[in-house]
């Protein structure tokens, strides 16, 4: 169960009562800016199901994108329809969030009826370069317009937006200041399934790391190695590629170019510890298939040419990989082995991934790409549990202190008595 030091919905009294729900929602668009996968928004539905269910007045915030992410930022009036789809409900969509057609859209709400307001990061204290430069404190985003509008209105606030749960900002952390707060069902079942992994493990545990997010990467390699949480790394992508530079290899210069101008270079040292420290837990390629005109061709990862880019994990690491993760008992996925988009380098993560669905494992899968990959692949219900969370899942599991995790704790030391001695 999630730490008792938070409350969740089985501690509030939400008949009758006005919600504001933060959920994350937050998902890929096409160039015309539609939906392509609505994979956050059905997972969203377990919570909006149950605080209709007792007649909430529930007022759903969330976010798309990020004004930096131009090509991804726009309104969630689609969400909005989608969410009725799914639910079978009525969810009316308002174009505005705390401004005057909002706050009177919620005064007049009726028990079980839901709104979604519109994209939060029309905000600028809800954008990712505010929270990075300006740097607010919890009880300062209290003040902010947001939350400064719409508290008041409000009996309760849920955050069921795990994918968030390292932002630091209005909606995620300024509302618990100010509201009795809980987490959502996906909240729970998200840190309780990642607690499992980061503390109880059932052996072998085998951490499958790969993507292109070395810093990602190297921050969950060190943390399951150094507390034991995982038995074995088994490297892909760019941080495999990382991995064995730190071990002296010559990549070629085509693929050793890219890393040096994406400054990935820069990790080979605490590659190079993190193999010092766990010289036998660290998996590595044995070889590669790399991009020879549109073609796959596979060599040696001694053998790579100069000429040509490593595009995938080659055959014999992928028959090396798929069989110990058939013998493993838990395996946790995050970043694909190679260009899943385009075959045929898409071979290497294919295969992993069915060799994760089909294995006796408990298995967790995360981060966008993996998500998008698992799909491409339809191995989805192969999986024991798929994270919706990125950014969040690689701090959770590198053990660091969670801004809305914090938010959380601090409103039930502050309301949760309270809420009790109601109920």
């Amino acid at each position: 169960m999630i730490d008792n030091r938070i409350l969740t919905l089985d501690d509030l009294p939400v008949e009758g009562k006005t919600v504001l729900l933060r959920v994350d929602i937050n998902s890929p668009v096409d160039s015309s800016k539609k939906i392509k996968d609505p994979t956050r928004i059905r997972r969203s539905l377990k919570t909006i199901e149950e605080l209709n269910a007792k007649k909430a007045r529930l007022v759903i915030l969330a976010h798309q994108a990020d004004p930096i992410e131009y090509q991804n930022f726009t309104v969630l009036e689609e969400h909005a329809e989608l969410l009725s789809t799914f639910l079978g409900v009525k969810v009316e969509y308002v174009d505005d969030v705390a401004g005057p057609f909002a706050l009177e859209k919620v005064r007049g709400m009726k028990p079980g009826e839901i709104l979604l307001l519109d994209n939060v990061r029309i905000y600028t204290e809800e954008t990712i370069i505010f929270e990075k430069e300006v740097k607010l404190s919890a009880e300062q985003q209290a003040g902010t317009t947001v939350v400064r509008r719409l508290a008041p209105l409000a009996d309760y606030y849920v955050c069921d937006a795990f994918a968030a749960v390292h932002r630091s900002q209005p909606t995620l952390v300024g509302f618990p200041e100010l509201l009795p707060s809980a987490a959502g069902r996906l909240f729970e079942e998200e840190i309780d399934t990642l607690t499992r992994i980061r503390s109880n493990p059932r052996r072998p545990c085998i951490f499958v790391l790969g993507g292109a997010k070395i810093l990602d990467a190297f921050k969950m390699m060190r943390c399951a190695l150094d507390d034991g949480s995982a038995d074995r790394i088994l490297t892909t992508g760019l941080a495999a590629q990382v991995v064995l530079k730190a071990k002296g290899y010559d990549l070629g210069k085509a693929s050793e170019s890219y890393l040096e101008k994406k400054n990935l270079l820069e990790f080979v040292p605490a590659a190079r510890e993190s193999l010092e420290s766990h010289p036998d837990k660290i998996i590595c390629p044995e070889d590669f298939a790399v991009d020879s005109g549109g073609q796959r061709l596979e060599v040696a990862a001694d053998r790579v040419p100069n000429e040509a880019a490593i595009a995938d994990i080659g055959e014999k690491t992928i028959g090396t990989y798929c069989g110990l993760i058939g013998e493993s008992q838990t395996v946790f996925v995050n970043g694909p082995a190679g260009i899943y988009e385009n075959p045929p380098f898409d071979l290497g993560t294919r295969r992993l991934w069915e060799a994760v669905a089909s294995a006796q494992a408990f298995s967790v899968l995360g981060g966008g790409d993996s998500i998008a990959a698992a799909g491409l692949f339809g191995i989805q219900d192969g999986i024991s549990f798929i994270s919706t969370a990125g950014g969040g899942l690689i701090r959770f599991l590198s053990g660091e202190k969670l801004a809305v995790v914090e938010a959380l704790e601090k409103s039930a030391d502050r309301f949760g008595r309270k809420i009790l001695q109601t109920k």
